[in-house]
Protein backbone atom coordinates (compact mmCIF):
# COMPACT_ATOMS: atom_id res chain seq x y z
CA UNK A 1 0.00 0.00 0.00
CA UNK A 2 2.52 2.38 -1.06
CA UNK A 3 0.92 5.90 -1.89
CA UNK A 4 2.22 9.00 -2.96
CA UNK A 5 3.87 11.20 -0.61
CA UNK A 6 3.67 15.01 -1.72
CA UNK A 7 1.88 18.04 -2.28
CA UNK A 8 0.66 17.41 -5.27
CA UNK A 9 -1.75 14.58 -3.74
CA UNK A 10 -3.67 17.09 -1.77
CA UNK A 11 -6.84 16.77 -2.80
CA UNK A 12 -6.81 20.90 -3.63
CA UNK A 13 -4.44 20.53 -6.32
CA UNK A 14 -3.46 23.67 -7.45
CA UNK A 15 -3.99 25.63 -4.47
CA UNK A 16 -1.70 22.86 -2.45
CA UNK A 17 0.86 23.41 -4.20
CA UNK A 18 1.57 27.02 -4.68
CA UNK A 19 -0.55 28.56 -1.53
CA UNK A 20 2.02 31.02 -0.60
CA UNK A 21 1.89 34.61 1.29
CA UNK A 22 -0.27 37.26 -0.30
CA UNK A 23 0.57 39.53 -3.23
CA UNK A 24 -0.89 41.80 -5.09
CA UNK A 25 -1.54 40.34 -8.83
CA UNK A 26 0.70 41.68 -11.76
CA UNK A 27 -0.15 42.76 -15.54
CA UNK A 28 2.03 40.80 -17.84
CA UNK A 29 2.70 41.79 -21.59
CA UNK A 30 2.42 38.59 -23.46
CA UNK A 31 4.55 40.12 -26.22
CA UNK A 32 7.38 41.51 -23.96
CA UNK A 33 7.64 39.15 -21.25
CA UNK A 34 9.92 35.72 -22.68
CA UNK A 35 10.66 33.23 -20.14
CA UNK A 36 14.20 31.69 -20.15
CA UNK A 37 14.46 28.62 -21.89
CA UNK A 38 16.07 26.52 -19.35
CA UNK A 39 12.83 26.73 -17.62
CA UNK A 40 11.65 24.59 -20.22
CA UNK A 41 13.11 21.44 -18.43
CA UNK A 42 11.14 18.58 -17.75
CA UNK A 43 9.37 18.85 -14.30
CA UNK A 44 9.94 17.25 -11.25
CA UNK A 45 7.49 16.08 -8.48
CA UNK A 46 6.30 13.25 -6.38
CA UNK A 47 3.84 10.96 -7.58
CA UNK A 48 0.33 11.45 -7.17
CA UNK A 49 -0.64 8.06 -7.79
CA UNK A 50 -3.49 9.25 -10.17
CA UNK A 51 -3.52 7.03 -13.74
CA UNK A 52 -3.10 10.77 -15.47
CA UNK A 53 -0.04 11.65 -12.70
CA UNK A 54 2.48 12.69 -15.43
CA UNK A 55 0.40 14.56 -17.26
CA UNK A 56 -1.08 16.52 -14.04
CA UNK A 57 2.55 17.43 -12.72
CA UNK A 58 3.96 18.39 -16.42
CA UNK A 59 0.74 20.97 -16.77
CA UNK A 60 1.68 21.92 -13.32
CA UNK A 61 4.52 22.57 -13.30
CA UNK A 62 5.05 24.48 -16.58
CA UNK A 63 1.92 26.68 -15.47
CA UNK A 64 3.51 27.48 -12.50
CA UNK A 65 6.78 28.73 -14.47
CA UNK A 66 4.41 31.63 -16.11
CA UNK A 67 4.74 34.69 -14.39
CA UNK A 68 1.28 35.92 -14.67
CA UNK A 69 -0.49 32.84 -14.00
CA UNK A 70 1.64 32.23 -10.63
CA UNK A 71 0.72 35.61 -9.59
CA UNK A 72 -3.01 35.28 -10.03
CA UNK A 73 -3.01 31.84 -8.31
CA UNK A 74 -1.66 33.01 -4.95
CA UNK A 75 -4.30 35.91 -5.00
CA UNK A 76 -7.00 32.77 -5.72
CA UNK A 77 -9.55 31.27 -3.24
CA UNK A 78 -11.08 27.76 -3.01
CA UNK A 79 -14.19 28.73 -4.38
CA UNK A 80 -12.54 30.22 -7.39
CA UNK A 81 -10.43 27.52 -8.00
CA UNK A 82 -13.19 25.06 -7.76
CA UNK A 83 -15.62 26.84 -9.65
CA UNK A 84 -12.85 27.23 -12.58
CA UNK A 85 -12.36 31.14 -12.76
CA UNK A 86 -8.96 30.50 -12.18
CA UNK A 87 -8.97 28.45 -15.67
CA UNK A 88 -9.61 31.54 -17.70
CA UNK A 89 -6.70 33.11 -16.63
CA UNK A 90 -4.99 30.55 -19.11
CA UNK A 91 -5.91 32.88 -21.95
CA UNK A 92 -3.26 35.02 -20.62
CA UNK A 93 -0.45 32.56 -20.35
CA UNK A 94 2.58 32.86 -22.47
CA UNK A 95 2.43 31.61 -25.92
CA UNK A 96 5.97 29.62 -24.75
CA UNK A 97 3.90 27.42 -22.37
CA UNK A 98 0.73 27.25 -24.40
CA UNK A 99 2.89 25.72 -26.87
CA UNK A 100 4.17 23.31 -24.52
CA UNK A 101 0.97 22.70 -23.26
CA UNK A 102 -0.84 21.81 -26.83
CA UNK A 103 2.37 19.11 -26.81
CA UNK A 104 1.94 17.61 -23.40
CA UNK A 105 -1.55 16.97 -24.30
CA UNK A 106 -0.93 15.59 -27.30
CA UNK A 107 1.42 12.90 -25.78
CA UNK A 108 -1.55 12.31 -23.16
CA UNK A 109 -4.29 11.78 -26.07
CA UNK A 110 -1.83 8.68 -27.79
CA UNK A 111 -1.09 7.18 -23.84
CA UNK A 112 -4.54 7.07 -23.66
CA UNK A 113 -5.55 5.54 -26.81
CA UNK A 114 -2.80 3.11 -26.61
CA UNK A 115 -4.23 2.34 -23.04
CA UNK A 116 -7.64 1.90 -24.38
CA UNK A 117 -6.44 -0.51 -27.28
CA UNK A 118 -4.78 -2.23 -24.90
CA UNK A 119 -8.02 -2.84 -22.56
CA UNK A 120 -10.18 -3.76 -25.01
CA UNK A 121 -7.43 -6.47 -25.86
CA UNK A 122 -6.77 -8.21 -23.17
CA UNK A 123 -11.34 -8.17 -22.11
CA UNK A 124 -11.97 -9.00 -25.54
CA UNK A 125 -9.76 -11.82 -25.61
CA UNK A 126 -10.56 -12.76 -22.19
CA UNK A 127 -14.31 -13.13 -23.51
CA UNK A 128 -15.07 -10.58 -20.61
CA UNK A 129 -17.64 -7.84 -21.86
CA UNK A 130 -15.64 -4.43 -22.77
CA UNK A 131 -16.77 -1.84 -20.30
CA UNK A 132 -17.18 1.09 -22.75
CA UNK A 133 -18.13 4.05 -20.28
CA UNK A 134 -15.43 2.94 -17.76
CA UNK A 135 -13.14 3.30 -20.33
CA UNK A 136 -14.75 6.67 -21.30
CA UNK A 137 -13.77 7.90 -17.56
CA UNK A 138 -9.86 7.40 -18.38
CA UNK A 139 -10.15 11.06 -20.22
CA UNK A 140 -12.35 12.35 -18.29
CA UNK A 141 -9.16 15.12 -16.80
CA UNK A 142 -9.26 16.64 -20.54
CA UNK A 143 -11.19 17.20 -23.57
CA UNK A 144 -10.82 14.56 -25.99
CA UNK A 145 -13.02 15.97 -28.51
CA UNK A 146 -9.96 18.73 -29.31
CA UNK A 147 -6.80 16.38 -29.20
CA UNK A 148 -4.73 18.97 -30.33
CA UNK A 149 -4.46 22.37 -28.61
CA UNK A 150 -4.65 22.87 -24.47
CA UNK A 151 -7.39 25.24 -23.73
CA UNK A 152 -9.01 26.45 -20.85
CA UNK A 153 -12.09 23.69 -20.71
CA UNK A 154 -8.59 21.13 -20.09
CA UNK A 155 -7.38 22.52 -17.06
CA UNK A 156 -10.97 23.32 -15.49
CA UNK A 157 -11.30 19.26 -16.19
CA UNK A 158 -8.11 18.59 -14.65
CA UNK A 159 -8.97 20.41 -11.97
CA UNK A 160 -12.04 19.27 -11.05
CA UNK A 161 -11.00 15.39 -12.13
CA UNK A 162 -7.41 15.61 -9.62
CA UNK A 163 -9.73 17.36 -7.08
CA UNK A 164 -12.49 14.68 -7.21
CA UNK A 165 -10.27 11.74 -7.76
CA UNK A 166 -7.69 12.68 -4.98
CA UNK A 167 -10.40 13.87 -2.41
CA UNK A 168 -11.34 10.01 -3.13
CA UNK A 169 -7.81 8.25 -2.69
CA UNK A 170 -7.64 7.49 0.95
CA UNK A 171 -10.85 5.95 0.95
CA UNK A 172 -9.97 4.01 -2.28
CA UNK A 173 -6.91 3.29 0.06
CA UNK A 174 -8.99 1.70 2.65
CA UNK A 175 -11.16 -0.32 0.79
CA UNK A 176 -8.14 -1.69 -0.76
CA UNK A 177 -6.92 -2.71 2.39
CA UNK A 178 -10.17 -4.03 3.52
CA UNK A 179 -9.92 -6.47 0.73
CA UNK A 180 -6.38 -7.38 1.90
CA UNK A 181 -7.89 -8.52 5.23
CA UNK A 182 -10.94 -10.12 4.79
CA UNK A 183 -8.39 -12.38 1.98
CA UNK A 184 -6.11 -12.95 4.73
CA UNK A 185 -8.52 -14.08 6.92
CA UNK A 186 -10.23 -16.06 4.17
CA UNK A 187 -6.77 -18.21 2.83
CA UNK A 188 -6.28 -18.65 6.90
CA UNK A 189 -9.59 -20.83 7.19
CA UNK A 190 -9.01 -22.65 3.75
CA UNK A 191 -5.38 -23.50 5.58
CA UNK A 192 -7.35 -24.35 8.09
CA UNK A 193 -9.45 -26.88 6.21
CA UNK A 194 -6.88 -28.61 5.07
CA UNK A 195 -5.65 -29.99 8.27
CA UNK A 196 -6.60 -32.36 10.52
CA UNK A 197 -8.04 -32.19 14.38
CA UNK A 198 -4.82 -31.99 16.09
CA UNK A 199 -3.34 -29.49 13.49
CA UNK A 200 -6.34 -27.31 13.63
CA UNK A 201 -6.16 -27.07 16.75
CA UNK A 202 -2.33 -26.12 16.85
CA UNK A 203 -2.68 -23.45 14.44
CA UNK A 204 -5.62 -21.65 16.01
CA UNK A 205 -3.56 -21.57 19.31
CA UNK A 206 -0.77 -19.73 17.55
CA UNK A 207 -3.32 -17.63 15.93
CA UNK A 208 -4.64 -16.31 19.21
CA UNK A 209 -1.27 -15.74 20.58
CA UNK A 210 0.10 -13.43 17.72
CA UNK A 211 -3.14 -11.54 18.35
CA UNK A 212 -2.40 -11.40 22.09
CA UNK A 213 0.99 -10.44 21.26
CA UNK A 214 0.69 -8.08 18.92
CA UNK A 215 -2.09 -5.96 21.19
CA UNK A 216 0.20 -6.03 24.21
CA UNK A 217 2.15 -2.88 22.44
CA UNK A 218 2.96 0.81 24.84
CA UNK A 219 -0.08 3.22 24.73
CA UNK A 220 -0.49 4.92 21.55
CA UNK A 221 -0.97 8.73 22.23
CA UNK A 222 -3.82 10.41 20.20
CA UNK A 223 -2.21 11.35 17.20
CA UNK A 224 -2.09 15.67 17.31
CA UNK A 225 -2.10 15.60 21.00
CA UNK A 226 0.33 17.52 23.41
CA UNK A 227 2.03 14.12 24.58
CA UNK A 228 2.18 12.86 21.01
CA UNK A 229 4.03 15.74 20.06
CA UNK A 230 5.85 15.96 23.16
CA UNK A 231 7.59 12.98 22.63
CA UNK A 232 8.54 13.44 19.33
CA UNK A 233 9.47 16.80 20.56
CA UNK A 234 12.06 15.05 23.06
CA UNK A 235 12.78 11.44 21.61
CA UNK A 236 13.27 12.63 17.72
CA UNK A 237 14.27 16.40 18.44
CA UNK A 238 16.55 15.88 21.69
CA UNK A 239 14.07 19.02 23.79
CA UNK A 240 13.56 19.24 26.74
CA UNK A 241 9.44 18.53 26.97
CA UNK A 242 8.95 21.46 29.63
CA UNK A 243 10.00 23.87 27.01
CA UNK A 244 7.72 22.90 24.13
CA UNK A 245 7.00 25.42 22.04
CA UNK A 246 4.77 24.88 19.02
CA UNK A 247 5.96 27.20 16.48
CA UNK A 248 9.55 26.25 16.88
CA UNK A 249 8.25 22.32 16.50
CA UNK A 250 6.60 23.63 13.41
CA UNK A 251 9.53 24.88 11.91
CA UNK A 252 11.77 21.97 12.72
CA UNK A 253 9.33 19.61 10.97
CA UNK A 254 8.81 21.63 8.17
CA UNK A 255 11.06 20.16 6.15
CA UNK A 256 10.96 21.55 2.90
CA UNK A 257 10.55 25.22 4.32
CA UNK A 258 7.19 26.19 2.40
CA UNK A 259 5.40 27.23 5.93
CA UNK A 260 3.18 24.21 5.64
CA UNK A 261 2.95 20.48 6.82
CA UNK A 262 2.16 18.92 3.78
CA UNK A 263 0.85 14.56 3.68
CA UNK A 264 4.29 13.28 3.82
CA UNK A 265 5.30 16.02 6.72
CA UNK A 266 2.73 15.09 8.87
CA UNK A 267 3.12 11.57 8.59
CA UNK A 268 6.23 11.28 9.94
CA UNK A 269 5.14 12.83 13.20
CA UNK A 270 3.75 9.68 13.70
CA UNK A 271 6.44 7.48 13.38
CA UNK A 272 7.05 6.90 17.38
CA UNK A 273 3.74 6.41 17.50
CA UNK A 274 3.48 3.63 14.98
CA UNK A 275 7.03 2.06 16.35
CA UNK A 276 5.30 1.13 19.62
CA UNK A 277 2.49 -1.16 17.54
CA UNK A 278 4.84 -2.33 15.14
CA UNK A 279 7.59 -4.04 14.25
CA UNK A 280 8.90 -5.67 10.84
CA UNK A 281 11.05 -8.30 12.90
CA UNK A 282 8.12 -9.54 14.83
CA UNK A 283 5.79 -11.62 13.68
CA UNK A 284 2.65 -11.19 14.45
CA UNK A 285 2.86 -7.36 13.15
CA UNK A 286 1.88 -6.81 9.99
CA UNK A 287 3.73 -4.05 7.77
CA UNK A 288 0.96 -3.48 5.53
CA UNK A 289 -1.59 -2.46 8.17
CA UNK A 290 1.11 -0.01 10.02
CA UNK A 291 0.45 1.76 6.66
CA UNK A 292 -2.72 1.79 7.07
CA UNK A 293 -2.32 2.89 10.79
CA UNK A 294 -0.52 6.05 9.63
CA UNK A 295 -3.14 6.67 6.99
CA UNK A 296 -5.64 6.53 9.84
CA UNK A 297 -3.42 9.08 12.30
CA UNK A 298 -2.69 11.62 8.84
CA UNK A 299 -6.92 11.71 8.25
CA UNK A 300 -7.70 12.12 12.07
CA UNK A 301 -4.92 14.90 12.29
CA UNK A 302 -6.40 16.38 9.39
CA UNK A 303 -9.94 16.21 9.88
CA UNK A 304 -9.26 18.25 13.86
CA UNK A 305 -6.47 20.77 12.44
CA UNK A 306 -7.18 21.67 8.67
CA UNK A 307 -9.82 23.83 9.21
CA UNK A 308 -9.73 25.06 5.38
CA UNK A 309 -9.55 22.19 4.08
CA UNK A 310 -6.58 22.58 1.62
CA UNK A 311 -5.66 19.21 2.60
CA UNK A 312 -2.60 21.16 4.00
CA UNK A 313 -1.77 22.45 7.50
CA UNK A 314 -0.22 25.83 7.86
CA UNK A 315 1.30 27.21 10.70
CA UNK A 316 -1.40 29.26 11.50
CA UNK A 317 -3.58 26.06 11.81
CA UNK A 318 -1.25 24.39 13.99
CA UNK A 319 -0.97 27.19 16.50
CA UNK A 320 -4.91 27.62 17.02
CA UNK A 321 -4.93 23.83 17.20
CA UNK A 322 -2.49 23.58 20.19
CA UNK A 323 -4.82 26.06 22.00
CA UNK A 324 -7.69 23.77 21.47
CA UNK A 325 -9.03 21.91 24.93
CA UNK A 326 -8.88 18.53 23.10
CA UNK A 327 -4.95 19.49 22.67
CA UNK A 328 -4.31 17.95 26.09
CA UNK A 329 -6.17 14.28 25.02
CA UNK A 330 -4.95 12.02 27.38
CA UNK A 331 -7.39 9.03 25.84
CA UNK A 332 -5.08 6.52 23.94
CA UNK A 333 -5.25 6.19 20.22
CA UNK A 334 -7.45 3.26 19.32
CA UNK A 335 -5.38 0.97 17.06
CA UNK A 336 -6.76 -1.29 14.17
CA UNK A 337 -6.62 -4.95 16.00
CA UNK A 338 -9.11 -2.77 18.54
CA UNK A 339 -11.54 -1.73 15.48
CA UNK A 340 -13.52 -4.60 13.92
CA UNK A 341 -12.51 -3.78 10.17
CA UNK A 342 -15.35 -5.96 8.54
CA UNK A 343 -18.29 -7.23 9.76
CA UNK A 344 -19.07 -11.56 9.41
CA UNK A 345 -21.56 -10.39 6.63
CA UNK A 346 -19.04 -8.72 4.65
CA UNK A 347 -16.38 -11.67 5.27
CA UNK A 348 -19.10 -13.88 3.83
CA UNK A 349 -20.03 -12.04 0.72
CA UNK A 350 -16.33 -11.19 0.13
CA UNK A 351 -15.88 -14.98 0.03
CA UNK A 352 -18.99 -15.86 -2.01
CA UNK A 353 -17.42 -13.39 -4.38
CA UNK A 354 -14.23 -15.69 -4.62
CA UNK A 355 -16.27 -18.95 -5.30
CA UNK A 356 -18.64 -17.05 -7.76
CA UNK A 357 -15.00 -15.54 -9.64
CA UNK A 358 -13.15 -19.26 -8.90
CA UNK A 359 -16.49 -20.79 -11.01
CA UNK A 360 -16.17 -18.94 -13.54
CA UNK A 361 -12.87 -19.14 -13.86
CA UNK A 362 -13.57 -23.19 -14.22
CA UNK A 363 -16.17 -22.59 -16.55
CA UNK A 364 -14.06 -20.71 -19.01
CA UNK A 365 -11.47 -22.99 -18.74
CA UNK A 366 -13.78 -26.35 -19.54
CA UNK A 367 -14.75 -24.09 -22.08
CA UNK A 368 -10.87 -23.55 -23.20
CA UNK A 369 -10.20 -27.10 -23.37
CA UNK A 370 -13.73 -27.84 -25.32
CA UNK A 371 -12.48 -25.20 -28.00
CA UNK A 372 -9.15 -26.54 -27.86
CA UNK A 373 -10.47 -29.96 -28.32
CA UNK A 374 -12.10 -28.64 -31.39
CA UNK A 375 -9.34 -27.66 -32.54
CA UNK A 376 -7.24 -30.69 -32.22
CA UNK A 377 -10.22 -32.32 -33.83
CA UNK A 378 -10.20 -29.76 -36.91
CA UNK A 379 -6.51 -30.11 -37.22
CA UNK A 380 -6.42 -33.93 -37.34
CA UNK A 381 -9.35 -33.53 -39.76
CA UNK A 382 -7.09 -30.81 -41.81
CA UNK A 383 -4.00 -33.01 -41.58
CA UNK A 384 -5.92 -36.13 -43.02
CA UNK A 385 -7.17 -34.07 -46.18
CA UNK A 386 -3.66 -32.79 -46.44
CA UNK A 387 -2.51 -36.83 -47.06
CA UNK A 388 -5.42 -37.67 -49.55
CA UNK A 389 -4.58 -34.58 -51.62
CA UNK A 390 -1.42 -35.65 -51.57
CA UNK A 391 -1.89 -39.27 -52.41
CA UNK A 392 -4.10 -37.78 -54.72
CA UNK A 393 -1.12 -35.41 -56.82
CA UNK A 394 1.15 -39.02 -56.69
CA UNK A 395 -1.55 -40.42 -58.86
CA UNK A 396 -1.75 -37.96 -61.03
CA UNK A 397 2.15 -37.68 -61.69
CA UNK A 398 1.70 -41.51 -61.86
CA UNK A 399 -0.67 -41.52 -65.00
CA UNK A 400 1.20 -38.27 -66.62
CA UNK A 401 3.97 -40.88 -66.68
CA UNK A 402 2.40 -43.45 -68.06
CA UNK A 403 0.51 -41.37 -71.02
CA UNK A 404 4.09 -40.65 -71.90
CA UNK A 405 4.96 -44.07 -72.81
CA UNK A 406 4.88 -45.02 -76.79
CA UNK A 407 1.54 -46.27 -77.82
CA UNK A 408 1.47 -50.33 -77.17
CA UNK A 409 4.41 -50.28 -75.64
CA UNK A 410 3.32 -51.15 -71.75
CA UNK A 411 5.44 -49.16 -69.05
CA UNK A 412 8.42 -51.48 -68.20
CA UNK A 413 8.51 -52.87 -64.58
CA UNK A 414 10.23 -53.81 -61.78
CA UNK A 415 8.45 -57.61 -59.88
CA UNK A 416 6.97 -56.43 -57.06
CA UNK A 417 7.20 -52.88 -57.88
CA UNK A 418 4.56 -50.93 -59.55
CA UNK A 419 6.83 -48.32 -60.86
CA UNK A 420 8.00 -47.88 -64.50
CA UNK A 421 12.34 -48.87 -65.18
CA UNK A 422 14.08 -45.39 -66.03
CA UNK A 423 15.22 -46.04 -69.43
CA UNK A 424 18.17 -48.53 -69.96
CA UNK A 425 17.33 -50.02 -67.05
CA UNK A 426 14.66 -52.64 -69.02
CA UNK A 427 14.24 -56.11 -66.99
CA UNK A 428 16.25 -58.53 -69.00
CA UNK A 429 14.56 -62.56 -69.71
CA UNK A 430 15.90 -64.49 -67.38
CA UNK A 431 16.11 -68.59 -68.67
CA UNK A 432 13.49 -70.83 -66.69
CA UNK A 433 15.01 -74.46 -66.20
CA UNK A 434 12.83 -76.95 -67.92
CA UNK A 435 11.90 -80.65 -66.77
CA UNK A 436 12.27 -83.73 -68.49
Amino acid sequence: MVRGKSVVRCGLVLLSLWLCSQSVPISVDKAKEKPPEEELGPPESAETGLHYDRYLREVIEYLEKDPHFREKLKNANMEDIKLGKLSKELDFVHHNFRTKLDELKREEMNRLRMLIKVKQDVQGGSGRTVDHQALLKQFEHLNHMNPNTFEVDDLDRLIQSATKDLENFDKDQHDEFKKYEMMKEHERRERLKGLNEEERQKEEQHYEEMKKKHAEHPKVNHPGSEDQLKEVWQESDGMDPENFDPKTFFKMHDSNGDGFFDESELEALFTKELEKVYNPENEEDDMVEMEEERLRMREHVMNEVDTNKDRLVSLTEFIAATKKEDFSEKDGWETLDQNPLYTDEELRQFEQHLLNEENDINKKSVELQKQREELEKKQEELNNQKMGLQQAVEEMERIKAEAKQPAGEPAPVVPGNSQPLAPGHQQQDVPVPRHS
